[in-house]
Parts: structure tokens; C-alpha cells; sequence
């Protein structure tokens, strides 16, 4: 083996990834790559082998949404990052901080179409279109600024995807001096004079309301001090759940997207909104514009701007934001509070309602539940009850099909012995069902809830609710028990609701991934 005196870039790399707290890192070994791993045997840091780069971003996404810290991947020049950019996107919409390393190809060699490995125009501009911060290195100091300029965001801005490429013959070079960590900077305080107008404008409102989204997760303890001052009901986003308990009763939960709910938000005197852009896939209405009495916290300063204008525009960080305003704001005197608008009542509804309460009854309250673009969880956004920040999991921005298991597997490398388990279709599991091996080898015992109606179920209704002859929505399914079982997995295929909470609680037990298929006979016979 040949003498290495000195670290190279590639093995300082590691170390320096250590030195900013980085435990795990979720990614695939190349032809490309292979000097990033040259220092990990001997690094603290655990790699994770996925089955595919896809899988690698989703773990990482999950393993940020459930522990809050940044993750981070490794993959490849061109196919590697082009097959990441998925959930790279995906963690651009839903504010999720990961960190993604590629290799690319030599600094004299790159993008001048000489038919090299990997080749392309620009991987830069790919990544740059769904990051936050996008940097390409080409020097060792430039790969300690992108790593420092990473952290600092992760740090104090709106979380979202960053992203840092490394020439092949930098990975090489002498590392030289300066691989240390940086001091972090933290999320900025609000105004007193801003807190003091919007106290003062909650105060005197007659019919205040709260929104919580996926920026408020660290609040909901002073959150819930507000709405109990105010008697005001608290509305969560499909990325808020679980900022207060469910449970609460001035809790209304996720039901944004119904037209009951917006007429109550058109007509209340006073909103205060907290870490939500207020999406179009938080009301499903693009048309739906909060135009007037909006209190606003969040650390975007684009969100606070658009699409809706605010009133009053506080830039800071939420847990602050909302205590100061907490101490701001006196008790009202208790009135009737007002009740939730009702939830869908159709028959797929009531089926759905059933299975997702058998779930919840069996799965202990600190389970973090990673879902996909499936009807079962478009259902449990509305229904299923979170106590606890940070553990519903969902894709809605970008709206990725395969995001479940691979965002269950990174989260649970992050929370250890809680509890995890993925909902999914049987056509979402599909694309990333290969992540089952990485489940089975390293022994995690998620809960996999499949949904398998046979058929790309919401596109094939809404197909009928639009006239369209259903066409392109059924499927023939494998058989997910022998599927199952190849990969090393447990599965079971309850008969009905109560052998589907036996299998969950055997599950929950479980020295490894257990697939538990569900279908609408479990429920109608």
C-alpha cells in the first residue's frame, strides 16, 4: 500500500463533516467517489449503503425531518446526482435540511463533451435549481467555505437542501491546514415593538385564529400558552402536525384545504401565522388569498412576503417569536369555542377512518410515521391524531411517490428505539421497494402499512369526478408477502381489523422490517 503522509482533501473531508457533528451519512460508493470513503473506516460516522441514490436522499430527508439535525449523502458524477435530485426537491419544498456531496468530473477536463464518464453540460445548475446554497469547489478551501456556508444555513435560515461538488483531481490534493468547524450563528430574535403590535392586535380581536406549519414544530408549547389566552382555535399544515397535541381541544388539525375552513380564515379579525408559506398545497385552492388581518413569524423572508401580504411581518425564529408574545398577551375571558369544520363522510372515507384508527390505537404515541402520496395518507392528514413534533412525515410539496419507506428508514437511523413505520400505496412502494435490503441488513424494525387497493386509487377517482373515462389506474400487483420475503422481511396480511392491530403490536417487536398489507377487504370482508 502506498505511504500517505498527509490527508488528502477526500480524507479531511470526513473529518471535517465529524467535526460538525455528522453521525451518519446516507449514500453509494462509485468509481467516482471513492476517495470520500477512504477515511471513513477509521471515522465515527456510520455510512449507510442504500440501493439506490433516490433512496439515499429520501433517508436523509427522513433522518432531518425526524431529529431536526441537517443529513447528508454521498452519490456520484451525472446519473448519481441526477437520480438525487428527486428528493433533493422534495426536501426544497417541505423545508428539510440535507447536505448532498458529489464527485464531478476533472476541473481541466469538465463539460467540454469529450465522451467522459459521467459527463454532462452542468450538474452545478441542475442541483442549483432545487438548493438553497449550490457550490462547487476547486480548492481545499473552497470545499471548508461550502461545508461552513452549509452549516450556517442549517443553522439559521429556512431549512433546505445544499449541495457541494468536488472535482476528482481536488480529492487527491494535499489537504493542507484549516479543517476545523466554524462557530454556528443563531436564528434571528424578533423586534419587541413588532411582538408588542401584534399582541396588541390579537388582544382586541374578536375572532383570532392560529396556523401552525413546519417551521413552528420547536413552538408548540408557547403556541398552545397563545391559543389558550385567546380561546382561538389552532389550525396545523400537513408539515405542522403534531406542533401541539392532537388531542387539544382548541386543536383543529390539519383542515386547511376544506372551503369551511377558508371562509372562517377569510372572515377572522386576526391570523396568526407561524413557519408556513401557505402553499397552494396547503389549501389546494390556488386561488385562496389571505388578504387582510395576517400577523406573520417566520424566517424566510420570501414567505413573509408572498403570495399573501401581511399585515405584520415579524422575521424571526418561531419558539422565540411566539414566547415573547405569549408574555405579551393576558387571558381572554372563556367563551364558546368554535368547532372544526366536519371531515369527508363518504364511503371511502369512513373506510380509510377505520383502518387509520386501528393504527393509531396499536402504534405508541411517539411513533414517527413517514407517508406517501397515497389516499390512505391523503385521509390520515385530515384524521389520524399526532401528539409529538416531528413525527408525521410527509411528502406534500414536490409530492415524490416512494418517498415513505426510505424516509422511515432515515428517520430511524436517527431516533433509535422509537418506534417508526412507513403508510404507503402499492404503487408508491414500487419505486423504492429495493430500500427493503437496507431495512433487512442492518435489523431495523419498522412497521411497513402498505394500502393495496390494486389501482392508482386518487388518480382513478379523479378521473370520474372529471367526466375521464378511468384509463392507465390498474395495475398487476407482485405478490407483496413473497416480495416480502425475498428481501428477508417479515409480512403479514391481516384478515381483518383486529389481526391488523395483532400484527402491529407482533411488529413493533420485531428484530427486523415487518410489510403488513392491508386492502379494503380487511375492512368490508
Amino acid at each position: 500500500m502506498t505511504k500517505r503522509p498527509e490527508l488528502s482533501v477526500g480524507e479531511a473531508l470526513i473529518g471535517l463533516l465529524e467535526a460538525y457533528g455528522v453521525s451518519t451519512i446516507f449514500g453509494i460508493p462509485g468509481v467516482h467517489n471513492v476517495e470520500m470513503y477512504r477515511a471513513l473506516p477509521r471515522s465515527a460516522i456510520k455510512h449507510i449503503l442504500t440501493r439506490h441514490e433516490q433512496g439515499a436522499g429520501f433517508m436523509a430527508d427522513g433522518f432531518a425531518r425526524a431529529t431536526g439535525k441537517p443529513g447528508v449523502c454521498f452519490t456520484i458524477t451525472g446519473p448519481g446526482l441526477l437520480n438525487i435530485l428527486t428528493p433533493m426537491g422534495q426536501a426544497w419544498s417541505d423545508s428539510s435540511n440535507i447536505l448532498v456531496i458529489s464527485s464531478a468530473l476533472d476541473m481541466v477536463d469538465s463539460a467540454q463533451g469529450r465522451g467522459r464518464l459521467h459527463e454532462m453540460i452542468s450538474q452545478h445548475q441542475a442541483a442549483k435549481s432545487v438548493t438553497s446554497f449550490a457550490a462547487r469547489a476547486y480548492t481545499a478551501k473552497d470545499i471548508q467555505n461550502a461545508i461552513a456556508s452549509s452549516f450556517a444555513r442549517f443553522a439559521s435560515a429556512r431549512p433546505r437542501p445544499a449541495y457541494l461538488e468536488v472535482p476528482l483531481d481536488l480529492f487527491n490534493a494535499p489537504a493542507g491546514e484549516g479543517w476545523t468547524a466554524t462557530a454556528l450563528p443563531q436564528r434571528l430574535r424578533p423586534h419587541d415593538d413588532q411582538i408588542k403590535t401584534a399582541a396588541l392586535k390579537l388582544q382586541n380581536a374578536k375572532h383570532p385564529l392560529m396556523i401552525l406549519g413546519g417551521g413552528a414544530l420547536s413552538a408548540g408549547k408557547a403556541a398552545t400558552a397563545i391559543a389558550e389566552k385567546l380561546n382561538c382555535p389552532i389550525l396545523l399544515t400537513t408539515a405542522g402536525k403534531g406542533a401541539v397535541r392532537a388531542d387539544h381541544p382548541l386543536c383543529w388539525d390539519y383542515r386547511l384545504g376544506m372551503p369551511e375552513t377558508q371562509n372562517i380564515i377569510a372572515n377572522s379579525d386576526a391570523i396568526l401565522c407561524v413557519g408556513s408559506e401557505l402553499s397552494e398545497t396547503d389549501f389546494w385552492n390556488s386561488n385562496f388569498i389571505i388578504s387582510k388581518n395576517l400577523i406573520r413569524i417566520d424566517i424566510d423572508p420570501e414567505s413573509l412576503a408572498r403570495p399573501h401580504s401581511a399585515e405584520i411581518a415579524i422575521l424571526a425564529d418561531a419558539e422565540q417569536a411566539l414566547a415573547k408574545l405569549s408574555a405579551e398577551l393576558n387571558a381572554k375571558p372563556k367563551t364558546t369555542s368554535q368547532k372544526s369544520p366536519p371531515t369527508d363522510e363518504s364511503a371511502l372515507r369512513k373506510t380509510l377512518t377505520t383502518v387509520l384508527k386501528t393504527i393509531r390505537d396499536h402504534l405508541p404515541e411517539e411513533t414517527v410515521i413517514a407517508s406517501d402520496m397515497t389516499q390512505i395518507a391523503y385521509a390520515a392528514n385530515e384524521i389520524f391524531p399526532v401528539y409529538n413534533p416531528r413525527t408525521w412525515i410527509h411528502p406534500v410539496g414536490f409530492g415524490t411517490l416512494g418517498f415513505a419507506l426510505p424516509a422511515a428508514i432515515g428517520a430511524k437511523f436517527g431516533v433509535g428505539k422509537t418506534p417508526v413505520a412507513a403508510l404507503i400505496g402499492d404503487y408508491g412502494f414500487q419505486y423504492t421497494l429495493n430500500e427493503l435490503g437496507t431495512a433487512v441488513e442492518h435489523k431495523l424494525p419498522l412497521i411497513i402499512l402498505l394500502w393495496n387497493n390494486d389501482a392508482l386509487g386518487q388518480i382513478r377517482d379523479d378521473m370520474v369526478n372529471k367526466a375521464i373515462q378511468p384509463n392507465a389506474v390498474t395495475l398487476q400487483n407482485p405478490d407483496f408477502q413473497m416480495l416480502a420475503k425475498a428481501y428477508g422481511a417479515r409480512a403479514e396480511r391481516p384478515e381483518n381489523l383486529k389481526a391488523l392491530g395483532l400484527a402491529i403490536t407482533a411488529a413493533l417487536k420485531a428484530d427486523g422490517p415487518t410489510v403488513i398489507e392491508m386492502t379494503p377487504r380487511m375492512v368490508h370482508g
